[in-house]
């Protein structure tokens, strides 16, 4: 399966969908309003990795995935009409002082030595025929002293043959028809031989793909701890209706902020989000959202989400700096790297610790749940992020398929502000074609065949998730602003 047809069917699907809705990304793609995303990109990173990669770095490196090249990186064997002698192997021409060599009889550019002589294909032809057919040549101008060139080698059959004897070509280094035969068949198995080896061989990682998977699992071990242990100092959420302070733009909103209000409700009304926290001492401590709070409990929570969202924003970027690839772009695309990509990357680092049994984030001490709407579990599956986390979680993937993932997703060279586009866009079709070989390496077949189409869907439903989730905190926002300053910079949420 060649890499253009991943890049041409299934990437672009991800791609177009950051087209079709390019508001949801941010109102102001403006680079030069994220002082802080950029003290983070350019402070000195504790996780930052030396020598990783054995390549060089840079643009100069080779990002190119080469249109003769497949997944299975075959090689081709050519091989030469075999009319040598086995104890003569033919040499290039190439071959010796270092400069590209002539004919001796004609004055050609020469490819070998054929029968003990330095020559061209065509005196080597000419010679043989010659000699196989065994009859008297002679000189058509009665001279025997043609000069022979590669213009005029075709006049006299007999002065060409006279100058190849004269080389020092030699009749019994002519192989016969048989011995020729035999000589061709063997050639021909150990290309078989070859071919069959090499593709064995692509089912296995290559050393770069390797290497690739190897920084990915280190930034991500370096940067993501599930026990969430550094997840510290934050706030709870307080139910409204035990003395907490209600929000002064739920307090009977009217005219535009009522409208508003109205569509952030019918966003909300199906999630109700219970969150669970375990003390250090065993003590547990439950927060359940009111029956029918018609979605305003979401606003007792907006402290605590924008805490967690801001610590899992910082550990992403983090991330994104331990790989070399990433930190070898422009400052201005990776911060436009990180807007478009990081809420995705959160989903997927959240999904390895969601139980699909409980349909339970499980973070450490802290456990979130969405409570059933009225409608029942089933109406609760309609809901496109809890419907992505079981679709996802399903396919029951390694960590390295995970990190993969993250990968593609931060190489999208179709985010707003990206500059570097199509060397981001190499970028992320080798690690697609790193994901594709590495489920081809480590998942039986035929059974999971269609893993990596499967797990290309789910990054496509992602972005569309990305998209709709930008706008509902944008309208949140409107309303009840609660986004940390790193939360502002990513969403490009401006004052007003």
């Amino acid at each position: 399966m060649p890499a253009g047809l991943i890049k041409g069917n299934i990437i672009s699907g991800v791609v177009a969908l950051g087209n079709q809705c390019p508001e949801a990304f941010g109102r102001h793609h403006e680079q030069d309003r994220s002082p802080f995303l950029l003290t983070i990109l350019r402070a000195h990173s504790k996780y930052r990795v030396q020598g990783i990669l054995s390549r060089p770095r840079g643009l100069e490196a080779n990002l190119e995935v080469r249109p003769g090249e497949s997944w299975k990186h075959a090689d081709p064997v050519s091989y030469k009409e075999a009319d040598s002698a086995p104890g003569k192997p033919a040499i290039s021409a190439d071959e010796g002082d270092g400069g590209p060599q002539i004919c001796r009889v004609c004055g050609d550019k020469a490819t070998g030595y054929h029968f003990n002589v330095m020559t061209c294909e065509g005196c080597k032809g000419f010679f043989r025929r010659a000699m196989k057919r065994n009859t008297r040549l002679r000189c058509p101008f009665r001279k025997g002293t043609c000069e022979i060139t590669r213009k005029t080698r075709r006049q006299c059959q007999a002065c060409r043959l006279r100058k190849c004897l004269e080389s020092g070509m030699k009749k019994e280094m002519i192989m016969s028809d048989a011995a020729v035969e035999q000589r061709r068949a063997l050639i021909r198995r150990k290309k078989r031989e070859r071919m069959g080896t090499q593709l064995v061989g692509a089912k296995g990682l290559t050393e770069e793909q390797q290497t690739m998977i190897r920084e990915l699992m280190d930034a991500q071990t370096r940067t993501f701890d599930t026990t969430f242990s550094n997840f510290k100092n934050f706030r709870l959420p307080e139910a409204l209706s035990s003395g907490g302070e209600v929000p002064e733009s739920l307090q009977t909103p009217v005219g535009e902020e009522a409208a508003k209000w109205s569509q952030i409700r019918e966003d909300l009304c199906s999630l109700k989000v219970s969150l669970r926290l375990r003390a250090e001492d065993g003590s547990i401590w439950n927060y359940k959202p009111q029956a029918d709070s018609c979605g305003r409990e979401i606003f007792s929570l907006l402290p605590h989400m924008a805490d967690m969202s801001t610590y899992m924003f910082k550990g992403i970027i983090n991330f994104a700096k331990v790989i070399s690839h990433f930190r070898d772009l422009p400052i201005e695309d990776q911060i436009s790297l990180l807007k478009g990509a990081t809420f995705e990357l959160c989903q997927l680092r959240f999904n390895t610790v969601f139980n699909a049994e409980t349909g339970t984030w499980e973070c450490g001490r802290l456990s979130y749940c969405l409570e059933d709407p009225a409608g029942g579990f089933q109406q609760l599956l309609l809901e496109p992020m809890l419907k992505f986390h079981y679709r996802l979680k399903k396919l029951q993937l390694h960590q390295e398929e995970y990190v993969l993932m993250q990968a593609i997703s931060l190489f999208s060279p179709d985010r707003p502000g990206v500059v570097q586009c199509s060397v981001v866009d190499q970028l992320q079709e080798r690690f697609a074609i790193a994901l594709k070989a590495y489920i081809e390496c480590n998942r039986p077949q035929p059974a999971y065949r269609f893993l990596f189409l499967k797990i290309m869907a789910v990054l496509t439903e992602l972005r569309s998730i990305n998209a709709q989730h930008t706008q509902r905190l944008l309208r949140i926002q409107d309303i009840h602003p609660f986004a940390s300053p790193l939360m502002r910079e990513l969403f490009n949420i401006t004052d007003g």
